[in-house]
């Protein structure tokens, strides 16, 4: 690695560290913990990466990549990966219910808003949502996901929905498996852009200005939620019609596909800037 590209390289690395080291920190991670971690992923992606350029991976040829001994590169390679499977699930699941509740003809009123839903039945209704777009998880189970994250309330009326997106509030565990999955995404099409960008680029793009006036961001940020709200659900729309059987298409390996928006409000001398 030449020498410039070396520092670029740095600089871009320090800059994502710092808001991650921050909410570690926040949370009573330790440095001998994460850098232990780091070691682990050092190790898998080099195994990966040698796999992919048609080598034969050894522990030997991953020690000579990342730098580690052979010993600590057996240990790592040996050591069981960190599991968030039930995190992740259920923030997928909480997404699909919700964008299905507000695009779906089914769930939505004579004005195109999303109805309130009696609880059980088999069309119509908040079990029926649950059961069409979560696949296998009961309507309770999902219904006390909803309501922890203050996206529905039960009424005497049927689950009205409160909120258009589902972000965890009362479960941090769930918020921080977004922090890992939502930013390793982004991160893996800005990855993808510098190895095969171009020949099949992502888009990836954003639009910033250092010099807003205090007194315009909140009407911005409500504006721009509103508009990248309607866009999610538009995406939404197109994924779901063509997603396949898995019954039926049971020969067709399918594709998992995200799209993401962020707003940001970065202050002079904060941790993120």
């Amino acid at each position: 690695m030449n020498e410039t590209l070396h520092k670029a390289l740095s600089v871009a690395v320090m800059k994502i560290l710092r808001p991650l080291v921050g909410v570690v920190l926040r949370h009573g991670m330790a440095y001998g913990t994460f850098a232990e971690l780091a070691r682990k992923v050092y190790v898998d992606k080099a195994f990966e990466q040698m796999a992919e350029a048609g080598e034969r991976p050894s522990d030997s040829g991953v020690s000579a990549l990342t730098g580690l001994t052979r010993k600590e590169t057996k240990r790592l390679r040996e050591q069981d990966e960190l599991d968030d499977e039930a995190s992740s699930q259920r923030y997928n699941r909480a997404i699909r219910v919700i964008s299905g509740w507000t695009s779906d003809a089914d769930y939505l009123d004579a004005k195109g808003s999303p109805r309130v839903l009696p609880l059980e039945g088999e069309q119509g209704s908040f079990a029926s949502l649950v059961r069409q777009y979560s696949g296998d998880i009961p309507s309770v189970a999902m219904l006390k996901v909803l309501e922890s994250g203050e996206t529905v309330e039960v009424t005497a009326a049927g689950v009205r929905l409160l909120a258009r997106a589902y972000v965890p509030v009362a479960t941090p565990l769930d918020k921080v498996s977004i922090l890992g999955s939502d930013v390793a995404e982004l991160i893996a099409t800005i990855a993808h852009n510098l190895q095969d960008g171009e020949d099949n680029p992502y888009f990836q793009r954003k639009v910033s200005n250092v010099l807003v006036h205090p007194d315009a961001v909140a009407a911005f940020q409500e504006w721009s939620n509103a508009r990248s709200q309607a866009l999610l659900e538009e995406y939404h729309e197109f994924l779901s019609a063509h997603e396949i059987d898995p019954d039926a298409d049971t020969d067709v390996e399918p594709r998992y596909i995200a799209v993401g928006i962020y707003f940001s409000d970065y202050r002079p001398g904060s941790e993120e800037s």
